[in-house]
């Protein structure tokens, strides 16, 4: 008998039991905002705050309303004007090259290789071209940043990290996010953490946290953040940095605070679903696993591998294939986006040049979401559907 998955790969866990009384605390106090505080009072954002900046060793942690408003913050913060050229990856979601269409700024696309990460070859000849990357660790795959680092140091580019798939991971031991002057993360719904819309921005400088504060409709009330430069610094950019407002609220904070507590345990969850996968669909015929560096701490909470060189046809046949037998894949090569897949040249608002071996790779990536709902055997069930289809289309085709 054919075997069909019947689970859905877009349900989540539920809020847990401590968040959800958490948030109905906050409503029935009637001070959601942030700064509809009593007193001394600290507020749940102003908590998370604090809490998120020791989980990943930052000086400063600023809670906000999403993950690409967090990118949005971080150029506006680091001094990007209308016109600047921002460097960042081929591979990648629209909100990152978004965040820089937002600010006026124009992206200038570094390719992909095929561990799934920015071409640092590519990045240092083209270090030349701006002052800013905005890096993206696409789909939760960390390059090496010490390369990355040292490429970016010596030619002066200020580093912005884009999280919003490495909550949790980590590069030679140092939380992804921390390398960068400005990390930005998100607890979207789809991400390492669940509060809807939601995410961080943190960094170790005094005068771009400032600004970042008072980016985010502080209003003059920024002592009241949980964590917060010296009043000197807001003194010297309060009345230069305009307000385009973003704030987290108290109920949001209130869901994540718990779920951060517990947010190792959930990478571990994630990881054993990810290697049950993996060891699933290893040496399928035309299948190419992604490997990850042994410097690399990740997250699986999707796991990617590659079809190289497939005719289009044929990818999209093992696509119908899979979801006719329950299993949701997408495919970042299709001419046309489809949900959140899309391309760079998918963006025509930010110019670029064909990229020939980043088109290669791209027409070759099929990704999958996996939720925490689904189970081992669930895991080692869609591994079966997986290499039974690839490995029919692939025989098909040779």
């Amino acid at each position: 008998m054919t075997e069909i998955f019947k689970g859905s790969f877009t349900q989540q866990e539920p809020i847990p039991d401590e968040g959800i009384a958490a948030a109905l605390e906050v409503m029935q106090s009637g001070r959601l905002h942030r700064y509809n505080l009593v007193g001394d009072e600290v507020g749940e954002t102003a908590l998370l705050e604090q809490e998120f900046a020791a989980y990943v060793g930052a000086k400063y942690a600023l809670a906000v309303a999403s993950g690409g408003y967090a990118m949005a913050t971080a150029l506006r913060a680091v001094g990007v004007k209308p016109g600047d050229r921002v460097l960042t990856n081929a591979f990648t979601l629209a909100p990152v090259p978004g965040s820089i269409a937002s600010v006026g700024a124009v992206p200038v696309f570094v390719g992909v290789t095929e561990s799934l990460t920015i071409d640092l070859e590519e990045l240092a000849a083209k270090a030349d071209q701006a002052k800013v990357l905005m890096l993206s660790h696409m789909r939760g795959h960390l390059c090496d940043m010490d390369r990355l680092m040292e490429i970016c140091n010596s030619a002066d580019i200020t580093v912005i990290e884009d999280c919003a798939h490495t909550m949790g991971a980590a590069w030679k031991g140092r939380p992804s996010g921390r390398d960068g002057l400005v990390g930005c993360y998100s607890t979207q719904t789809y991400k390492h953490m669940n509060s809807g819309e939601g995410g961080f921005f943190v960094t170790d400088d005094d005068e771009v946290m400032a600004r970042a504060i008072i980016l985010s409709g502080s209003y003059m009330l920024y002592g009241r953040n949980g964590t917060v430069p010296p009043a000197e610094v807001f003194e010297r950019v309060k009345y230069v940095t305009p307000n385009v407002s973003g704030r987290m609220d108290n109920l949001r904070a209130a869901i994540l605070r718990p779920q951060l507590r517990k947010l190792d345990k959930q990478c571990a969850a994630w990881n054993e679903r990810y290697a049950t996968v993996e060891d699933g669909i290893r040496g399928t015929p035309g299948l190419t696993v992604v490997e990850r560096p042994a410097e690399e701490t990740f997250v699986g909470s999707s796991i990617q591998f590659l079809l190289l060189d497939w005719k289009d046809s044929a990818v999209a046949e093992v696509m119908k294939r899979c979801v006719d037998r329950g299993v949701e894949l997408k495919w970042f090569g299709g001419a046309e986006p489809v949900g959140f897949t899309s391309r760079y040249d998918s963006w025509r608002y930010a110019p670029s040049e064909r990229m020939p071996e980043t088109d290669r790779i791209l027409k070759g990536i099929v990704d999958m979401r996996l939720p925490l709902t689904f189970s081992l055997n669930d895991c080692a069930q869609i591994a079966r559907i997986i290499r039974a289809e690839v490995g029919a289309v692939f025989q098909a085709q040779a």
